[in-house]
């Protein structure tokens, strides 16, 4: 044994006299034809894993043949989250004479759904591609996407059938939905549902017999990806015997990430992310500022460690967040930023993009939903300091306005009817605060009927009132409660209502247990 570890040393270890000799004796003693077959064995394995290594590259090397094209461009693009129209050129080549284009890299290339596009950006096929694929692409521009042929890619040739099949399957489907609208009886539209549902499970088992015969490629972590959760039927029912009724929002939530692989970063180059965050965080979990950001977190954790992935979760959630409708969600976007920015996790942005999410965190955190509201002490009309946390009232409205400006004119008479008619009986009371315009102020007060209303100015600019409250433009209305805490904000004379009902109702609630 001790020479044939020699020997290993000599084809791979340093070149030295000694270890020639010490090698060069070893055989000579080597008499046994078993122990030569070995050595031989052992040498041919080692000689074949080094010819890998040496085969083996990143990059890419795909060579696109049209035969009835020469003078055009092949562009190589990729997805990124999002469906088409949305895509990535990633490299190019112009088609030679012989209508043949090579594109190629030598960089590690992120595989995925690529495709190649043509001059005319209109005329286009997808493929698959990974890392250190090596190809050659066979087509007809004319009947592209169809008539494709693959040179040392069987992965592909297994795309294109799947391809085949799905085009057969719309085919199949859009007969069905014409056979839905000449139904004339419920009987018939029932038949044609159930016809419907049959030929939707070729699809899935198309997919999952894929998945059981090439269980490790690409194709396959994108069918698992597409995979939807199949409620049990039935009828469930909780511990104590309850039929539970949250039974299909909860099984389906609960399993709705079941075959994606958030290790495989080359999902984020296929049209299906951005479309399962949609529905799992705007359709599936609770718009409440708690479960968004719990949610978010377990995305974000999941895909830790795969670099676009990740990038791609954290973007999204930020994204959604700072431009969501729905009140209290920039509570979402000041945690992301405080917990992921500004601990050095945005990796892709620059100090001076990072910078102006810092800024935005710095005029929205001292006023998200459930904080004391900022101190305000302004002059009114008559030049007398108005405290805001002196303003003694059940409920308060504190309004950012312009005389001058056209939606605050339309807006404010609205409130003030909404105001007079049912918000000042729940005993609120309003704070109006002027922000520019002095020559107009005390003429659009009388004009709007604000006279007892609680009306202040800050001409000087001393109260820095639009970083506390973040009044970018107007108008800017919160929602105080009796202690000063910010209950509600960004709201309308159509919505403020509602959430004093909402606050009320929940106060009793409270009250009653």
């Amino acid at each position: 044994m001790r020479c044939v570890t020699q020997f290993v040393k000599f084809i791979f270890g340093p070149a030295n006299k000694k270890n020639g000799t010490a090698v060069s004796l070893c055989i000579k003693k080597l008499s046994s034809p078993i122990l030569m077959k070995r050595i031989k064995l052992l040498a041919l394995l080692l000689l074949t894993v080094i010819a890998q290594q040496t085969l083996a590259r990143d990059g890419y090397r795909i060579q696109v043949k049209l035969t009835d094209k020469k003078d055009t461009v092949a562009y190589l693009a990729h997805y990124y989250g999002k469906s088409l129209p949305t895509i990535y050129k990633a490299d190019s080549a112009r088609f030679d004479k012989n209508g043949v284009a090579t594109i190629e890299s030598k960089e590690k290339t992120l595989g995925g759904i690529y495709m190649i596009l043509l001059s005319d950006k209109q005329t286009y096929f997808e493929f698959l591609l990974n890392n250190g694929d090596d190809m050659t692409i066979t087509a007809t521009a004319a009947k592209l996407p169809e008539g494709l042929v693959f040179k040392n890619s069987p992965e592909n040739d297994r795309f294109q059938s799947y391809v085949a099949f799905l085009q057969d399957f719309g085919k199949k489907q859009q007969a069905l939905q014409g056979e839905l609208k000449a139904a004339k009886t419920a009987a018939d539209t029932a038949a044609v549902r159930k016809k419907a549902t049959e030929e939707s499970k070729t699809l899935t088992a198309y997919r999952h017999d894929y998945v059981k015969k090439y269980p490790n490629t690409l194709l396959s972590s994108i069918f698992n990806a597409l995979e939807v959760p199949v409620v049990p039927e039935g009828t469930h029912y909780l511990a104590d015997g309850k039929v539970d009724s949250n039974f299909a929002y909860d099984y389906y939530k609960g399993h709705y990430w079941d075959g994606f692989d958030f290790k495989d970063d080359r999902l984020i180059h296929t049209p299906i992310y951005d479309a399962k965050l949609e529905e799992y965080m705007n359709k599936l979990v609770l718009p409440m500022p708690d479960s968004v950001i719990k949610e978010g977190d377990m995305l974000l954790e999941k895909t830790r460690g795969q670099k676009e992935l990740f990038k791609y979760t954290l973007w999204w959630l930020t994204r959604n967040a700072e431009t969501s409708k729905i009140m209290g969600m920039d509570q979402v976007f000041v945690y992301l930023v405080e917990t992921y920015y500004m601990r050095g996790d945005a990796y892709w942005l620059d100090n001076d993009a990072l910078q102006k999410y810092f800024d935005r965190v710095r005029n929205i955190a001292p006023n998200i939903i459930g904080n004391v509201a900022p101190e305000l002490k302004l002059n009114d009309v008559n030049g007398k300091p108005q405290s805001l946390s002196d303003l003694k009232a059940k409920y308060t409205l504190l309004l950012f306005y312009s005389p001058d400006c056209g939606h605050c004119q339309q807006e404010i008479p609205k409130l003030d009817s909404v105001y007079r008619a049912s918000l000042k009986a729940k005993g609120m009371k309003i704070y109006a605060v002027a922000t520019e315009d002095e020559t107009k102020w005390k003429d659009f007060i009388v004009k709007n009927n604000m006279s007892d209303w609680t009306n202040v100015a800050d001409w000087d600019r001393k109260s820095d009132f639009r970083s506390k409250y973040d009044v970018y433009s107007t108008p800017v209305i919160y929602l105080l409660d009796e202690k000063k805490i910010i209950r509600g904000k960004r709201l309308d004379h159509t919505n403020i209502l509602s959430v004093v009902d909402m606050l009320e109702q929940k106060e009793k609630k409270n009250n009653s247990k």
